[in-house]
């Protein structure tokens, strides 16, 4: 069977939460639930690095406007590691030549990413913390949820990670026109502050 769709459930994964891929693929390999994850993700030492980094994002994703700048250190990160995750399974798997699968893993996760990244953005415009606590729970949970069951039913997941990444463009350029509007608004009515402030008065 072909690994293409866990590739690309993965890569979709990676762009919202890099370390939870690599942590929940090396556990279920650890444990004998799959064989499709390679041994270089079941190492000791790579779980327990993704899971401090898991625990580490768990945290910056949760604080308005930390979660941003968290979101640029990895606009790198979660694309190369959606990359070499989809590399290593073509390789366990051998039904995919490696460099199409890290192509396919990278972009999924770079346009994942960008969607994630954007909708914090929109998010943090909100005065109060509650709602990027409310996104971040529920994009961890969905990383999760979208990797147990691509080990199972990778097809499924697959197209259940399109539509979601396919949702998510279309809600990120309606935040972008939305965000547009609102500072457009804003510097306007800066501007009009400082040109009221600078008129004189009129005699009374």
């Amino acid at each position: 069977m072909s690994v293409l769709p866990l590739v690309f459930t993965s890569g979709w994964a990676s762009g919202i939460n890099a370390y939870a891929v690599v942590l929940l693929f090396g556990i279920f390999g650890a444990t004998g639930l799959t064989d499709e994850v390679p041994e270089s993700l079941q190492r000791p030492d790579v779980l327990i690095v993704a899971g401090v980094l898991f625990l580490c994002e768990a945290v910056a994703d949760k604080i308005p406007y930390v979660d941003s700048v968290w979101d640029s250190v990895h606009t790198v990160v979660r694309p190369v590691s959606g990359a070499v995750v989809g590399a290593l399974l073509a390789g366990q798997s051998g039904s995919l030549p490696e460099l199409a699968a890290g192509a396919v893993g990278g972009s999924t996760a770079l346009l994942s990413h960008l969607v994630k990244a954007g909708t914090r953005m929109a998010v943090n415009t909100s005065p109060e913390p509650f709602s990027n606590i409310a996104v971040s729970t529920a994009e961890d949970l969905g990383v999760a949820g979208i990797i147990s069951f691509a080990i199972f039913y990778p097809v499924a997941a697959a197209i259940i990670a399109a539509t979601l990444l396919l949702l998510g463009l279309v809600i990120l350029i309606f935040l972008a026109a939305k965000i547009r509007r609102f500072r457009r608004r804003r510097a306007q009515r800066r501007e009009e502050k400082r040109l009221g402030l600078g008129t004189p008065r009129s005699p009374g």
